[in-house]
């Protein structure tokens, strides 16, 4: 947390900074490490936004119920939330040097109705050590873990065959740590790791893991796993010391929200004498160095993490291996696909041996496309609880491991799947030596980076070609209606109800029209920014980032939009529309998905939504969200006043050897220029290494024609602006900013100010990989002439920032344009044409002697003539027999 003491003591000595009162005399060094400070603020702030973004994005999907997921999910996201909001006040507070009591009272508040929320709560179930699979389902995933909660819910409500056994529950876990005093020891153990040096955490996770291997169990609960292993025997009709098992990791959260396939320990063919020392080291697993990185990572808290531990009857198969109800990188191909190999699956699974690969039509089950490999080796359960790998006879390696009867069945059983879970599954089966089919696991299969589940049966069209295709889906689903093609966020008084929403970017000014909305069409924008949060909490299908949708479309067509598949139709697919229902939520009603939504209350909902309205500033703020909403706004403008502070300080910076008709100082932040550079004294263009102040550069660069071409004079306006400064006098014609232009730099930010003469722009720019973090924001000001001919100026600039993609606002002489959440080549581009822009509008005053003037420099730049000349379409007319400097 950060104290107001050292707010306060962060003020005063930018103070003294800017005062020239450096506490050791030197002053510039102190400020350069002052910019450096505020820029490291800034990212911190920046960055906890795109987590905060993930955060609240991951708790809308999860409310539409079609996850798993337990209440250690929901207090790890909660608590990340506060975290975050909190570290971007801390940051606000350090970049702007104000405290900001309101916003921390409000934080607090929320974080207590959080944690009320969190604590009101009975327990689902009893407190059970052991539980066998008859009595498990999805809902108890805090009791058993993700894995053992499918596999019960495939058993008891599915209604396919899967192993017999018991699970080890979380309850047991909880008792063991508690008994060995293992909590305690592990906090002690992790204060020792160093997250710069993965030794500390190799040497941490195995003294900690030493720790769980060696540490007894409770009496009852040791009792309690050999009685449950009695009574399978019983049941499987062998003997216990001949009753092997699997003993297979159940974390919480393992086969649900997190991807840890593959990070905890599963053995396999233990032997009853062997049980109670293979579940501690199952439950050591999750202590791995590996595990721990992960978590670290993710910004799981371990503290969260319990260990169920699923023992299942050891099936000694003929063969086995992995479904999936659809194409895991392909989801348009949604035929079933089939691995299969001798022996145990682990050698499918771990790409020992090349499996067998069917596919299945969907419709009918018949295989369509059948590769048999050769398969030299299976493995094989041995004697006294070992693996072994033994030779496939020769009559077997190239034969299929499965027939067909038996592939449709199998098939059949991943259809049911698929359709009781309501999205695309990855299984794990095996073939019994009585030829059973038995299902050993069941999870979400996992589709590529932007991909969603497709619904089972949503059918492909054919018979049309689409309008667009691409993009990400921010909110699945299907909607029709007639297109509405955004110019203006502001107006959208027009839109119909039912309509389509086709818009240049995303924006949270969209929220008005959701209820109305058939679905949303962007040209950019971010699954994880707040419109695409918003069209998840109305539940408005949305496409984003096709690039060219407000190109392609026009205001009236009617549209299908497949955000499924991320594909628009002309007119209505009416075999599209069929599936326009939403998907059944398996979660919904489910005492979890309840605390769920009384914890997103306190964090979801935005009410802040434009940043001009009255409420919009602490005392506004009802959620994380809206906390959220109002620093990230505000830190562009602290960000922006940088220039000032640069200003304040002459010399302090290095000096650009550029043609660009500038006097062009830098001060890198870090990354902004090459190693060595600032030894040299001067800079070269060369020298600048920062992508977005490269590319503002190459804008402002003047090139031969600008260097050559004379400005067009407007005789006109050239004797209004001498006689304004003749008879008004510099402080009323406009204040004169200086000569000398700043440019503070980094390799993913720029901070620039030009000022020449009366003239005055600021740009301030991030611009890396995260979407939901790039910005431009840019402001110009000023001019030599009256207040007339400065406002149409403002006005031309306005008009061309519009037309690249900026928001704009124009007041006066003053216009402000914003670009956001655009992807990297996009604002690498328009920082391009800012350049070219300040340098246009550089002799501009004297030229805008009407209101044809704002049009025809509009017009001129747009058209890709960045040079003033004859050739510019300038209004040419003879001054009215007027007295000079008065306008007709």
């Amino acid at each position: 947390m950060v104290v107001q003491s050292e707010i306060l003591t962060n003020l005063k000595r930018l103070i003294r900074l800017l005062c020239g009162r450096g506490e050791d005399g030197g002053g510039h060094e102190e400020l350069q490490e002052e910019f450096r400070r505020r820029y490291r603020h800034f990212q911190e702030l920046l960055d906890s936004n795109a987590e905060l973004l993930k955060i609240v994005a991951d708790m809308e999907v999860k409310l539409r119920g079609e996850q798993l997921f337990g209440m250690s999910h929901i207090r790890a996201q909660a608590t990340r939330a506060v975290f975050h909001a909190l570290r971007m006040v801390a940051s606000y507070e350090n970049l702007s040097g104000k405290p900001e009591p309101v916003l921390r009272a409000k934080l607090a508040e929320l974080q207590q109705q959080i944690k009320d929320e969190l604590e009101d709560r009975a327990a689902t179930h009893g407190q059970a050590l052991v539980l066998g699979y008859e009595e498990i389902s999805r809902d108890m995933v805090d009791q058993v873990g993700g894995k053992s909660a499918n596999l019960g819910e495939v058993r008891n409500r599915v209604g396919l065959p899967t192993p017999r056994g018991f699970a080890i529950t979380t309850t047991a876990f909880t008792e063991f740590f508690a008994n060995a005093g293992l909590r305690e020891e592990i906090k002690r153990i992790k204060l020792g790791i160093a997250p710069d040096a993965p030794a500390s955490l190799d040497a941490a996770s195995e003294e900690i893991q030493r720790l769980i291997i060696t540490a007894p169990l409770p009496t009852a609960l040791e009792q309690a796993i050999v009685e449950a292993h009695d009574a399978l025997a019983k049941e499987c009709g062998r003997h216990p010391d001949e009753c092997p098992v699997a003993m297979r990791s159940s974390a919480i959260g393992e086969d649900s929200e997190y991807s840890f396939a593959g990070q905890y320990l599963s053995v396999l063919n233990v032997p009853r004498r062997r049980l109670v020392t293979t579940y501690r080291y199952v439950v050591a697993s999750l202590y791995t160095a590996r595990a721990m990185s992960y978590r670290l990572l993710k910004g799981i808290v371990d503290e969260d993490m319990s260990m169920s531990v699923a023992c299942l009857e050891m099936i000694e198969s003929v063969a086995s291996g992995v479904m999936y109800t659809r194409h895991p990188y392909h989801p348009q191909d949604d035929r079933v696909l089939i691995n299969a190999v001798w022996g145990l699956g682990v050698y499918a699974v771990d790409g020992v041996v090349i499996p067998d690969s069917v596919s299945l039509l969907r419709e009918t089950l018949e295989p369509q496309e059948l590769r048999v490999a050769e398969k030299p080796v299976m493995l094989t359960c041995g004697a006294g609880g070992v693996l072994v790998e033994r030779p496939v006879p020769p009559e077997r390696r190239d034969a299929p491991c499965l027939n067909a009867e038996q592939l449709r069945q199998l098939g059949g059983y991943g259809l049911r799947l698929e359709e009781h879970y309501g999205a695309a599954q990855d299984v794990e089966w095996a073939l019994t030596p009585g030829e059973r089919l038995l299902i050993l696991q069941s999870r979400p299969l996992g589709v590529v980076a932007g991909e969603t589940s497709i619904p089972a049966g949503l059918p492909s069209v054919n018979d049309r070609e689409p309008v667009l295709a691409g993009g990400e889906t921010a909110q699945p689903g299907i909607g029709s209606g007639p297109a509405f093609v955004v110019t203006d966020e502001d107006s959208l008084d027009g839109f119909p109800d039912g309509g389509v929403l086709v818009a240049p970017h995303s924006s949270p000014k969209f929220m008005v029209l959701m209820r109305k909305a058939q679905a949303i069409l962007t040209d950019s924008g971010s699954i994880t920014g707040h419109m695409a949060s918003l069209a998840r909490e109305f539940g408005v299908p949305a496409i984003l980032g096709l690039k060219s949708a407000t190109q392609d479309i026009t205001t009236g067509e009617i549209l299908t939009v497949d955000a499924y598949s991320r594909r628009v139709y002309p007119g209505q697919v009416d075999a599209l529309m069929a599936f326009k229902a939403p998907r059944t939520a398996h979660m919904r009603d489910t005492p979890v998905h309840g605390v769920l939504s009384r914890v997103a209350r306190h964090i979801i909902p935005l009410n802040l939504v434009n940043p001009k309205a009255e409420e919009f500033r602490p005392k506004g703020c009802r959620t994380v969200h809206d906390v959220m909403r109002l620093l990230h706004e505000r830190c562009y403008g602290e960000m922006f006043a940088l220039s000032d502070m640069a200003s304040a300080r002459p010399g302090m910076a290095m000096r650009l050897k550029a043609q660009t008709g500038l006097d062009l100082h830098v001060i890198d932040l870090g990354g902004g220029v090459a190693t060595g550079a600032a030894a040299r004294g001067g800079l070269d263009p060369s020298d600048v290494v920062g992508a977005p102040f490269k590319a503002l550069l190459n804008g402002l660069t003047l090139d031969q024609a600008q260097l050559s071409t004379p400005r067009p004079l407007q005789m006109k306006g050239f004797l209004s602006v001498m006689s304004q400064q003749v008879v008004a006098g510099p402080a009323q014609a406009g204040e004169r900013f200086g000569d000398k232009s700043y440019a503070i730099i980094s390799d993913k930010y720029v901070n620039f100010s030009s000022r020449v003469g009366y003239h005055y722009g600021v740009l301030d720019c991030y611009c890396g990989s995260t979407v939901s973090k790039n910005y431009i924001t840019f402001s110009f000001k000023g001019g030599a002439a009256d207040d007339l001919k400065r406002a149409r100026r403002a006005r031309a600039i306005g008009r061309i920032l519009e037309a690249n993609g900026f928001r704009v606002e124009v007041e006066g002489d003053r216009v402000v344009g914003r670009l956001q959440k655009r992807e990297t080549d996009v604002v690498l581009e328009k920082l391009w044409i800012v350049g070219k822009l300040l340098q246009f509008t550089r002799q501009m005053d004297m030229l805008m002697v009407d209101e044809a003037s704002v049009d025809a420099m509009a017009a001129c730049f747009l058209s890709g003539r960045y040079v003033l000349d004859a050739s510019c379409p300038i209004p040419q007319r003879p001054a009215p027999k007027v007295d000079a400097g008065k306008e007709d």
